[in-house]
């Protein structure tokens, strides 16, 4: 694997454990597309740092256990506005 390719997966997954973040928000961050965000740290990084990779993997659970809730908020505000 090249070096910049470790690198871009260890500073991915260093700001989605740091902010929380989701997949497309370090896709948008790091300008990648969100494959390539979901490929380094879910296949890549665990070859790279176990430990960090599954602290990241800890964030993208819980990310997608409430992402239900996340689209239901954004259906409401949508129609807030559009109402208003």
């Amino acid at each position: 694997m090249k070096d910049y390719i470790e690198e871009r997966a260890l500073e991915i997954a260093k700001y989605i454990i740091s902010e929380k973040a989701t997949v497309r928000q370090a896709a948008s961050i790091f300008g990648v597309s969100k494959s390539t965000v979901h490929k380094d740290v879910t296949e890549r990084l665990p070859r790279i740092n176990p430990l960090v990779a599954a602290m990241v993997k800890q964030v993208l659970e819980t990310n997608k256990a409430e992402r239900h809730i996340r689209g239901g908020k954004a259906t409401k505000l949508k129609y807030k506005v559009v109402n208003e």
